[in-house]
């Protein structure tokens, strides 16, 4: 196989590979991968008629399911191949159900399957986001209620023209994080000055929040699949009572119409991000599992 680094060349047969298979995982994206490249030193291959995509996970290599029509199961037979001449041990990463249970199936009691519980996605409906109605949701419209009395508002979807200022927001935003400043914030800095500076060759969709004339949040995202839009990027002074519950709202009821849901990824594993996805309640958590051959 021919390993190359991924560039905005890919960006066509990439996508059409991630179509072909329709998923709802928010790793199933060339955007999420071109803009984490760096970070994770993303590889990617055409296998078996398939789109092969290998990244760094704590020093090994690890790959995420094969992607698209081709022959899967002659793709992870090659790689079975291929890790072994090298003296590596196969693992995949980001596994939905559905991949797990076709491992199962060809290779019975060959993979030890873990579940990734901080690799989950986070599904609402785009109905429940736009109106947020009902008891559960209560404190959410309050926080926006308050937003609304406190700021001379307005909203307005990203163009190449406002992206710039969003540019500068980012760095203010993390200039007022320094104090608990960490290498995940710097990595996360660095793939949204890449996902803004790409805006338009990558095809994506953002919407801004002002207070007056100053940017107060912003969030970028893109159609994921055939009923689910993604949301990759989100962005809010957090000393500002409800900006981040307002852009969320005014994002989905602007940009995600037409859609059955909204993917707003994993948390991570970190403490206060899961329980702000979850506080949303989410309909879906979408499952992940990683997988290690362990051979015969």
């Amino acid at each position: 196989m021919e390993w190359k680094e991924i560039t905005l060349k890919d960006k066509s047969w990439m996508t059409q590979k991630m179509r072909e298979d329709d998923r709802r995982g928010c790793e199933y994206s060339f955007c999420n991968n071109f803009i984490w490249r760096n970070i994770y030193e993303v590889k990617v291959a055409e296998l078996c008629g398939c789109c092969i995509i290998k990244f760094d996970a704590g020093g090994e290599d690890c790959f995420a399911f094969p992607i698209g029509n081709g022959s899967k199961r002659q793709a992870v037979e090659q790689l079975l191949k291929e890790s072994k001449e090298n003296g590596k041990k196969l693992r995949f990463d980001s596994l939905l159900a559905e991949d797990k249970e076709l491992l199962d199936n060809w290779f019975p009691g060959r993979f030890a399957v873990s579940e990734e519980r901080d690799g989950f996605d986070y599904l609402y409906t785009v109905e429940k986001l736009t109106s947020l109605a009902g008891k559960k949701l209560h404190g959410k419209r309050n926080h926006i209620a308050r937003f609304k009395e406190n700021n001379d508002w307005h909203y307005e979807p990203m163009t190449s023209e406002n992206k710039l200022k969003c540019l500068e927001m980012n760095r203010l935003w993390c200039d007022r994080q320094q104090c608990k400043w960490n290498s995940e914030m710097e990595d996360e800095f660095c793939a949204v000055q890449e996902a803004i500076e790409h805006f338009e060759e990558l095809s994506l969709v953002g919407g801004v929040l002002y207070s007056g004339e100053e940017i107060v949040a912003f969030t970028i995202g893109e159609p994921l699949n055939s009923d689910t839009f993604v949301v990759h990027i989100e962005k809010a002074f957090p000393d500002i009572q409800g900006a981040y519950p307002m852009i969320n709202q005014q994002f989905v009821e602007h940009e995600c119409q037409g859609f059955t849901y909204v993917n707003r990824e994993e948390d991570t594993g970190a403490e206060g991000l899961r329980r702000a996805k979850l506080s949303y309640y989410p309909e879906i958590l979408l499952e992940k599992y990683s997988a290690e051959y362990v051979g015969e």
